[in-house]
């Protein structure tokens, strides 16, 4: 086999990472480091390169900064959790806004994470490895039902009465940790340790909004309830 086309075949056994970045220093820091640690990279520079890159090579995973020429972050974000091949894609948002309102606005669009710069490359590698341990299948055959609400963890879909809702990757963690435990409540501190597996910049509101999508896309408002003081059950 030549080395051109050992290189090919490593490359496609490794996960792929999309890096979507325009300021060049922080793309080069980010290449190096998930290619030192196995990761096989993508990589472009504005929004709309973006959103063509994905129809042709679905990656395993986005860093997707904020602010992008020609198509935001944010609006990437949202196109791909409209559409059906990549709606389960893992996105973390990388940004300089810092502020509890930006944060829960790239929640509510679907991001699976959020990295404030600057930040440590090990930990943004954390991140990556987090989300996509996250999406992998989990091998369980078991579904689990709340009321109406059917939750098929191998095929990770979700019915509500036999209607199927969209969830993204972290609101069907979520979910999926919630029906586990029926009736017994989940505090906001072990739902982030448990379904997120880092310590998470948004802190406790990342559940909040999570849990607000969930009780909206399932139309079931009183399936998770909040228990004042402590946090979150699932009840039928």
């Amino acid at each position: 086999m030549s080395r051109n086309r050992a290189e090919t075949v490593e490359l496609a056994t490794k996960p792929q990472i999309m890096i979507v970045e325009d300021e060049a220093h922080i793309a080069t820091m980010l290449r190096y480091n998930l290619e030192k640690t196995g990761f096989a990279v993508i990589e472009t520079t504005n929004g709309e390169d973006a959103l063509t890159l994905l129809a042709e090579r679905k990656p395993d995973a986005v860093l997707l900064d904020w602010g992008l020429p020609l198509i935001s972050g944010f609006e990437v974000c949202r196109r791909i959790r409209c559409s059906p091949e990549l709606k389960s894609l893992p996105v973390i948002m990388l940004t300089a806004r810092g502020e509890e309102e930006d944060r829960v606005r790239g929640l509510d669009v679907g991001a699976d994470d959020y990295v404030t710069k600057p930040f440590s490359p090990r930990e943004l590698v954390a991140r990556v490895r987090a989300v996509l341990r996250r999406a992998e299948p989990d091998g369980l055959d078991g579904e689990m039902t709340i009321g109406d609400v059917i939750v098929q963890p191998a095929g990770r879909t979700v019915s509500v009465a036999g209607s199927s809702v969209e969830l993204t990757g972290m609101e069907f963690d979520l979910l999926a940790f919630l029906a586990a435990h029926p009736g017994i409540v989940m505090s906001r501190e072990r739902l982030l340790e448990r379904v997120w597996g880092l310590a998470f910049p948004g802190g406790t509101r990342t559940v909040d909004v999570h849990v607000a999508q969930l009780r909206k896309k399932l139309d079931r408002p009183d399936l998770i309830r909040t228990v004042r003081g402590s946090g979150y059950k699932a009840v039928a």
